[in-house]
């Protein structure tokens, strides 16, 4: 599989998704969608909910504040961003920065999962909620499903050999900056994998 080419077909596919509710409003607003980025080949991917203003804007994922976080958490473990791979269930931005609803999750689904084939990732650190529940239940672990503030650093293997890691989504720090520690904590975990 040329993983390049695959990538590339999921971008034609997601700059001409009409049906999603979210593209009049990409279109409107001259933004991009923000498919990701980092190393093809990475044993860890990381998936986001969806982007910022500022990650539609530049077509990149995790640019903006919360990006500045996650490079430190990165940085803080001593793991190159372009060794890993950094994506979104969500590839367009909700409006006002709210929440991604069931129906997008649903819609752009679909391509994280496409993503997930192409890289075969060893483990899939989740960041956030809405990430680590369709994460879950991708990889048939639904029972062991629970609130973020109780998953987040604890290693769930899946069937198929990957190992599901729920991150806080590195937005928590920018509300609270005492998360910052746990998130640290939490980031230690993806030493033994790397």
């Amino acid at each position: 599989m040329d993983k390049i080419k695959e990538m590339e077909k999921i971008e034609r596919k997601l700059l001409k998704l009409k049906k999603s509710p979210l593209y009049s409003e990409r279109i409107l607003n001259k933004a991009f969608p923000v498919i990701g980025e980092g190393s093809l080949d990475s044993k860890i991917m990381f998936v986001g909910e969806a982007p910022g203003k500022k990650e539609a804007q530049t077509g990149k994922p995790f640019c903006g504040a919360s990006g500045k976080v996650l490079d430190e958490l990165l940085a803080s473990i001593k793991l190159d961003r372009k060794k890993v791979y950094v994506t979104n269930i969500v590839k367009d931005r909700p409006t006002d920065n709210r929440d991604p609803s069931k129906e997008e999750i649903e819609i752009y689904g679909p391509f994280l999962d496409k993503q997930i084939e192409i890289i075969q990732p060893k483990i899939i650190a989740t960041l956030g909620r809405y990430s680590a529940e369709y994460i879950m239940k991708k990889f048939s672990l639904e029972e062991k499903i629970e609130p973020i503030g109780k998953m987040h650093g604890k290693v769930f293997q899946s069937k198929l050999g990957i190992k599901i890691i729920p991150l806080l989504h590195p937005a928590v720090v920018l509300y609270n900056s005492y998360s910052r520690d746990d998130l640290k904590l939490d980031f230690k975990i993806l030493n033994k994998f790397k």
